[in-house]
């Protein structure tokens, strides 16, 4: 194990004991089980950037003992916008990210701050058209509260995100706005870019056209830094986006395009590939293509199985995990759930990196069971995405499902309190 990740652990540790707090409490607010916080702290188990400074947050661990050789090698603005920057200017901004994103993990914890005291918007769509007034404010500051809001996206903290998102988008605006031409006004747009990524995932999960207007709005910020990862992330999204209004073909045909200009060779920007290629592979299966489908789910299972996993990539991870959920997905897409039933065995939800990729898991699962007509199967899998995540068992796609079990032929014990208590049964 790295030495940096040691560190990181026992400075964890520490802090915890003198809080007299279990691995298990800790665990609840930074949304890890308490075995996965034991792993942490003895440095066997790597955190992402927004979960480290969570964790910094919570426990009251000052900026300045999270020194710049025990921070773990993660994706954020600097790292994608890297090129040649020399070791002491890498060491110089990681020092400046960990003092303004360890302020505004305080302020999320806390649920300090006018971000956190905003209430949700009643329409995310109309919140992207009316923006609230901003001031630009420093890079690191920004650059951390996007770290932050992305850990609630990964952790389904989404009522939070929703009320969040507005004015982190107008910051992340105006920050860019006043930033003069050079790098930093590249990773000033790469930021942009990644609060618009965040507001179409949040839309897609609410089934929301804003999905549209973010999406859009993310990608024309991405192509403006000139950053290729921030490209494929925002792709992505308006991908999904061109999906779910039934224009599939045109999502594939921009998901590869995509793909092609990312160099497969460089960890960064050949994982973000990897995801444009399962993403492509679920957009050909929803258009019916299950040629170009299987064949975009091979070449990303090769792409996965030939390098280690890029740990803190935005908000999906390319490992071996991923494809199996994906191969899922892709077969319930296709009409041919019997297909991901081995596959579906196999699969150790647990090796997924966050809450919101397992909740996903046993989503496709749930579906798979569903489609083969195994009630009982259903709900196990059901109540597993409300163990990972319970906002994610009230989206309006897992109401469905529920409510479809529920007046289903099978009666299946338990399942009318599930109902209940996520929203699929009406009062």
């Amino acid at each position: 194990m790295g030495q940096a990740l040691v560190e990181i652990g026992a400075l964890l540790r520490g802090a915890r004991c003198a809080k007299r707090l279990t691995q298990a409490q800790v665990g609840e607010v930074c949304g890890y089980s308490a075995s996965a916080v034991s792993r942490i702290e003895a440095g066997k188990l790597r955190l992402d950037y927004g979960s480290l400074i969570r964790f910094a947050a919570f426990l009251d661990i000052p900026s300045d003992r999270l020194c710049a050789s025990a921070v773990p090698d993660i994706v954020n603005v600097a790292t994608v916008a890297g090129g040649c920057r020399s070791d002491e200017e890498d060491a110089v901004r990681r020092r400046e990210l960990l003092t303004g994103v360890a302020a505004a993990g305080a302020t999320a914890v806390v649920g300090a701050g006018p971000a956190s005291a905003a209430s949700p918007p009643d329409d995310l769509e109309l919140s992207l058209f009316r923006l609230p007034q901003a001031e630009p404010v420093p890079l690191p500051r920004l650059v951390g509260r996007i770290a932050v809001a992305r850990r609630d996206f990964c952790a389904t903290e989404y009522s939070r995100l929703g009320r969040v998102l507005p004015g982190l988008i107008a910051s992340a605006e105006a920050t860019r706005d006043a930033t003069p031409a050079g790098r930093a006004r590249e990773e000033a747009s790469v930021a942009v870019a990644r609060a618009y990524v965040l507001a179409a995932e949040l839309a897609a999960k609410q089934h929301s056209d804003a999905a549209w207007v973010a999406a859009d709005r993310a990608l024309s910020a991405a192509r403006s830094s000139g950053i290729p990862v921030a490209v494929g992330e925002a792709s992505r999204v308006l991908a999904i986006a061109m999906r779910r209004s039934g224009r599939s073909t045109a999502a594939v045909h921009l998901l590869t395009k995509e793909a092609e200009g990312l160099d497969a060779n460089r960890d960064h920007t050949g994982a973000v590939r990897t995801t444009l290629l399962l993403t492509g592979a679920y957009s050909a299966a929803a258009g019916r293509d299950r040629t170009t489908a299987l064949a975009l789910l091979e070449e990303a299972e090769q792409e996965a199985d030939r390098r280690p996993a890029v740990p803190g990539l935005f908000t999906v991870e390319a490992t071996r995990t991923q494809v199996d959920v994906y191969r899922i997905g892709v077969m319930n897409m296709l009409g041919t759930p019997d297909e991901a039933v081995e596959v579906a065995a196999g699969l150790d939800v647990s090796h997924l990196p966050t809450p919101e990729r397992r909740a996903r898991a046993w989503t496709d699962v749930a579906r798979m069971w569903n489609a083969l007509g195994d009630g009982p199967q259903t709900f196990t899998a059901l109540r597993q995405v409300q163990q990972e995540a319970p906002q994610e068992v009230r989206r309006p796609a897992l109401r469905a499902l529920t409510a479809g079990l529920l007046y289903g032929p099978a009666q299946v014990p338990g399942l009318r309190e599930f109902a209940a208590r996520t929203g699929a049964l009406s009062a």
